[in-house]
């Protein structure tokens, strides 16, 4: 008897064993609230019989204070009650200790407001006054075997969340793939010698099982494979269809690494796993498997496809977002197969463990599908804006921006990990901008990426201008400077030494200009050297020379050198500083010819643009033999053009000159221009060719203004005088020009 009066008294009788079930049973808490203090005595009288802890509380207040002191696993309260019902006390409990189970007691005929605290999730059940005795009691026993099911499941997932950290983590590794399968197979003569090292080689570059790289070439057939491992190595083999795999255990090993090396968890009994895997024979993947998880494993083994399906119904086939629409999209087959990422040898660097990561669809298809498509429209850019809800795929067509994908928010953060391990950034870095570039091979051509992120309030924004390694260089003639223009172009590009500038905006062609100067009197004789960043065109009789700004390869380190090379003409990417102003002017004074990109808004604002760099007034004289300032514009698409009244408003907002026009033209839209009645970008184009006057106008340090108007008193044309004959010849809008140039200053 003494062992029950513990069930009435709270204390344990000294003589009773320590060890009893009763003492090792947990010892459940339960707090009654109610006003009324007859109710509380009746409650209590109740579980006297039961091994419960009971306390009591006349008030919402004085149920606070008890829940203050110690942890309840039940409360049970009266709804009515002054100061604080039952439904605002049972909130607060739910708030402050959201573990505790909460039932409430009532004979209030408001049922309304006693729903909605069940419905707002702090009741987990409600019993009418009166109550029935043995009714309550099962009740709080169901209650009592709820709370216990919390902790159970909560215990578990933490564990399973351990052990999916450690396995997840295990799967980022290099899994050590120690399968002796090739071997077996070689010696038995089922595959030759060379077909044993392709198949080694080929595992250590894609990190993948073994067994998929032997089915996936159809070297030996799976049956044959299955045969022998079943006979002569008394593998198990199992029908995979006969098991219910338990979410708790499916859990254990994380989807992406089940699917990564062909594993599936079927069951748990004790500490011990039945693990089934397509290849037996890999002893380092099931070792490390056996390491990470913490448990001892019978392998069984099931076909590579049993294996893919049981993966597909228990963790279901997709990553939680449809992209469904990628093939449409792309227009081929399967993007995932469609890109391939080029590494200069020189700068190989093992990002095997962290393509791993990343290798899983739908991050790769999703990436792989977007530069696809960019390179399939001709895209020059390629925007990935993270907003409020969505992210936005936009795409530079013909120097206009336009929306093309949405994707889902989930998506963003793989697809931006992708894209910096693609272009081997620092993917843990997301608070600071960071630049690079790729290398990819498509099913259409090679395209290099310059990438460039940038932090937002929304997520990290990814901007990547595209530069077709198969880009024709264009002929002078095709650049579209017009007759005057093109005569001008010949005399500054016949010039054997001094500066030549193409300026402008990023993205007005500038490099192609440049590169069409080049090829203009390109002789075998002449010894030309490019140095960029990064290379846009291939040339076969040039050296090109790529800046690497990482490792101190900068422009003017590279100028200084090549002046040893004994180049005949020197092209520059782009004059940033006063360094690297210095060494070109240096080296076109020296009887060199130098072509080189400037940030100007006009051909006459690039001689103030190198003065501000410190440059000396003389020597800007002496060494600029010719300025080319563009822009790019498009085209109206030659099958739909019609000739339209001229808008005088927007051809007042252009300017004055513009006034006289009486002739503009429209694309209506049609199959070849896509309906935007564009069609092909065209060059504007300013240019100048300093004479003796400019020159000497330039040494006195003359204003601009004085500059300019001695330019114009020679016939100096500008970017809206080229913009107006090519309005009037029908090649573009008036709209066109006003978005590009905007109106012209005074």
């Amino acid at each position: 008897m003494s062992n029950y009066a513990a069930f009435f008294t709270g204390q344990k009788d000294a003589a009773a064993p320590a060890a009893t079930a009763a003492a090792e049973r947990p010892r459940y808490r339960i707090l009654f609230v109610d006003d009324e203090p007859s109710i509380l005595k009746a409650l209590t009288r109740i579980f006297r019989a039961e091994s419960y802890e009971i306390l009591t509380a006349g008030s919402g207040a004085e149920a606070l204070a008890r829940l203050k002191e110690a942890p309840v696993q039940v409360i049970i309260s009266d709804y009515m009650m002054p100061g604080m019902n039952g439904a605002d006390l049972l909130k607060q409990v739910k708030s402050l200790y959201p573990e505790t189970i909460r039932i409430m007691l009532t004979g209030h005929a408001d049922t309304g407001a006693v729903m909605g605290a069940i419905n707002d999730g702090a009741v987990y059940k409600f019993i009418l006054k009166p109550w029935n005795d043995d009714d309550l009691r099962v009740t709080v026993s169901l209650a009592l075997e709820q709370f216990d099911l919390v902790q159970k499941n909560r215990a578990l997932s933490l564990e399973n969340a351990k052990k999916t950290k450690e396995i997840s983590a295990l799967s980022r590794m290099a899994v050590s793939n120690r399968s002796q399968l090739g071997t077996m197979l070689h010696k038995k003569g089922l595959i030759t010698s060379a077909q044993w090292q392709e198949l080694t080689r080929q595992q250590g570059i894609q990190k993948e099982p073994l067994i998929r790289l032997l089915l996936d070439r159809g070297w030996v057939a799976e049956k044959t494979l299955r045969k022998i491992l079943r006979e002569e190595l008394l593998v198990e083999e199992v029908s995979l269809g006969e098991f219910r795999v338990d979410r708790a255990v499916a859990e254990l090993i994380p989807r992406s690494f089940c699917r990564k090396q062909l594993i599936m968890p079927l069951k748990l009994e004790g500490r011990r796993l039945m693990l089934a895997v397509a290849d037996p024979m890999d002893a380092g993947l099931i070792d490390d498997i056996r390491f990470t998880a913490g448990l001892d494993l019978k392998v069984v083994m099931a076909d590579l496809a049993a294996i893919q399906a049981k993966i597909a119904e228990v963790y279901g086939d997709d990553d939680g977002v449809d992209i469904r629409d990628l093939e449409t999209m792309v227009g081929v087959v399967d993007p995932y197969e469609g890109i391939e990422i080029v590494i200069d040898d020189d700068e190989a660097v093992p990002l095997d463990e962290l393509l791993a990561s990343t290798n899983e669809p739908p991050a790769i298809r999703l990436v792989n599908a977007i530069l696809l498509e960019a390179i399939r429209l001709g895209a020059s850019d390629i925007h990935i804006q993270p907003k409020t809800k969505h992210v936005v795929v936009r795409l530079r067509i013909d120097g206009v921006l336009q929306d093309k994908i949405q994707i889902p928010h989930a998506l963003h953060s793989p697809l931006v990990s992708r894209l910096k391990i693609m272009a081997e950034l620092d993917i843990s870095e997301r608070r600071r901008p960071q630049d690079g570039r790729i290398t990819v091979k498509s099913p259409l051509r090679i395209v290099d990426l310059r990438i460039s992120t940038l932090p937002t309030i929304n997520g990290e924004k990814v901007v990547m201008r595209i530069l077709d390694r198969n880009s024709q260089v264009l002929s002078l003639a095709g650049l579209g400077f017009g007759e005057a223009g093109l005569a001008k172009v010949r005399v500054m590009v016949d010039k054997p030494q001094g500066l030549l500038l193409a300026t402008g905006p990023t993205g007005s062609g500038k490099t192609t200009t440049l590169y069409s100067l080049l090829q203009a009197n390109a002789s075998p004789a002449k010894n030309y050297i490019t140095i960029e960043d990064p290379v846009e065109y291939y040339l076969d009789n040039a050296g090109q020379v790529l800046v690497r700004e990482k490792i101190g390869l900068t422009f003017p380190v590279v100028l200084r050198s090549i002046l040893r090379q004994d180049p005949d003409v020197v092209l520059i990417g782009e004059i940033r500083d006063y360094e690297t102003a210095e060494v070109a002017f240096h080296t076109a004074l020296t009887g060199h010819q130098v072509l080189s990109t400037l940030h100007t808004n006009s051909a006459l604002a690039t001689i103030a643009r190198l003065l501000d760099l410190g440059l000396k007034p003389f020597i800007v004289a002496s060494a600029l033999e010719g300025v080319i300032a563009q822009r790019l514009v498009r085209r109206i698409c030659r099958q739909c053009r019609r000739q339209v009244e001229v808008d005088r408003t927007l051809a007042a907002r252009l300017g004055p000159r513009f006034d006289s026009l009486q002739a503009a033209f429209v694309g209506e839209g049609c199959v070849q221009c896509g309906g935007s009645g564009y069609h092909g970008r065209l060059g504007l184009y300013e240019i100048l060719l300093p004479d003796e006057n400019m020159r000497d106008l330039i040494t006195r340090s003359a204003s601009i203004r004085e500059i300019t108007s001695h330019a114009r008193a020679t016939g100096h044309e500008s970017l809206w005088d080229d913009a107006r004959k090519k309005i009037a010849l029908g090649e573009t809008s008036l709209e066109e020009a006003l978005r590009v140039l905007g109106p012209e200053p005074e």
